[in-house]
């Protein structure tokens, strides 16, 4: 039996008996009944899964469904994006474009659930940017804790698991891009100008900072890379 069916009929178990992440898979013996496959498949098969995060396999405990996450995604993409950057950051702008939609798609959705507490932490997390940049430091965290913040009311797991796969692959791939000082600071103050759209309350407003924020992260892919430096990884998010 092929590798791929039996990680196929591996994931069918999984969904049959309604296995949760976290829930232990039955043992070696029992899951080789289970999907009518030998020893060395089922273990290969289990190989490909634990690379996808479906199932995860802890040493002298057993194997258990995994988290699930979009570790996979993120890998492949960021490859992907590395392997034509050097021609026209093709992939990078595409992957500009999905998040900008997401984002302003849900900018109605962001500006009824954001509460006095999230909005607070959006604006610490802006003057930060702000100061590190002051000092000619870099901000990547913060940036990822910004956009992540954004879509944390919204209590939607997959938005937020895209939003943190999206950003991390734009990381990965960006450093590159043509950067200046002052487009740095354009970045900080498209932040800035999230904040008050949000705090506002006004939808409209927030969907046209969030493309504002886009235009030069599209600016600098037009220009192409550089020399990464000091200033490169302002222009990711």
């Amino acid at each position: 039996m092929r590798q791929h069916e039996v990680a196929e009929r591996i994931k069918q178990y999984i969904l049959q008996n309604r296995l949760r992440p976290g829930d232990a898979l039955p043992t070696e013996a029992e899951l080789c009944a289970a999907v009518g496959a030998s020893r060395s498949s089922v273990r290969e098969a289990i190989k490909t899964l634990t690379a996808l995060d479906i199932v995860e396999v802890r040493h002298g405990h057993g194997t258990y469904v995994g988290r699930l996450s979009l570790t996979a995604l993120v890998e492949s993409l960021a490859f992907r994006g590395l392997l034509s950057r050097a021609d026209d950051f093709r992939v990078l702008a595409e992957l500009v474009e999905v998040r900008q939609t997401i984002e302003q798609g849900l900018a109605p959705s962001i500006v009824a659930a954001l509460d006095d507490s999230l909005r607070t932490g959006l604006g610490e997390i802006a003057d930060q940017m702000a100061e590190l940049a002051a000092r000619g430091e870099t901000f990547v965290e913060q940036d990822r804790r910004f956009h992540l913040l954004l879509m944390e009311p919204l209590g939607n797991e997959l938005v937020t698991q895209l939003t943190a796969a999206f950003w991390d692959v734009h990381a990965i791939v960006a450093p590159t891009m043509h950067t200046t000082p002052e487009s740095v600071q354009e970045t900080v103050q498209a932040h800035r100008a999230i904040v008050e759209a949000a705090a506002a309350g006004d939808a409209d407003r927030l969907s046209a900072a969030i493309a504002a924020h886009y235009v030069p992260v599209r600016r600098h892919l037009q220009e192409g890379p550089e020399v990464s430096g000091p200033d490169a990884e302002e222009a990711t998010a």
